[in-house]
């Protein structure tokens, strides 16, 4: 019981000394890869997040919550946000606390509220008491993914079928739209390669939405159509 209780003691004392260690080699490998995009790094945290992105379910879950570890700038020549998150869950004693990372790259047109999530056992049930999600043609797709989209229309005309096939071959990300941005994020605290390819992963959402829902989403044919009409 002794040598057990020792190897306990042992155990925590290498956790203290050596996470704080980890922590900061990671915040170095994380600043490294922010200023080789042209990003900047700030490892303070940030706890305007769930107001500013108040729509977006990943920064608004449990209490105590803060970004941190935050890289800014643009991603091409889009806004983006990378950062690692905390919220806590319980209270006291039955207190959880969570970390995860999440990208966050602002649309060049505005979009309309969707999430797609990996569909997980709580889903499936939640569809055998009639609590189902958006089904699609593809059984593969509905059956991997959870839908959810006030507009449905919306959601269907986005999640096409290269769309499908795109969301199908890549890491099980959780994604989200709301007005004018899109989240990815995962339940794990991500490497900066992990970063780069979920920035990769929203610009080539963003760029295989089709142009029609485009033009639908910014009056641009209407534009056309009305100088047309001017000219003539």
């Amino acid at each position: 019981m002794e040598f057990v209780f020792l190897l306990v003691i042992a155990g925590i004392l290498a956790l203290v000394i050596y996470a704080p260690k980890a922590a900061e080699k990671r915040r170095k490998m994380l600043a490294a890869w922010a200023a080789g995009h042209g990003l900047t790094f700030d490892k303070e945290r940030d706890k305007s997040f769930d107001s500013r992105f108040d729509q977006l379910e990943c920064v608004n879950e449990g209490h105590s919550r803060y970004a941190y570890n935050i890289m800014r700038g643009d991603w091409g020549e889009l806004p983006i946000v990378a950062f690692d998150y905390h919220y806590a869950t319980g209270h006291g004693k039955n207190r959880t606390d969570h970390r995860f990372s999440a990208v966050i790259i602002q649309s060049p047109f505005p979009l309309k509220p969707l999430r797609v999530r990996p569909e997980g056992f709580f889903d499936k049930i939640g569809a055998f008491f009639g609590f189902d999600d958006i089904d699609f043609e593809s059984a593969e797709f509905s059956h991997k993914f959870h839908v959810k989209a006030a507009d449905k229309r919306w959601a269907y005309d986005v999640i096409h079928q290269r769309m499908m096939v795109y969301l199908m071959t890549t890491p099980d990300l959780s994604l989200q739209f709301d007005e004018r941005n899109i989240v990815v994020w995962d339940s794990s605290v991500f490497d900066p390669d992990d970063f780069e390819a979920a920035a990769v992963h929203v610009r080539n959402v963003i760029d295989l939405i089709p142009e029609y829902v485009v033009e639908q989403q910014t009056g641009r044919r209407k534009r056309r159509d009305d100088e047309a009409g001017a000219r003539g």
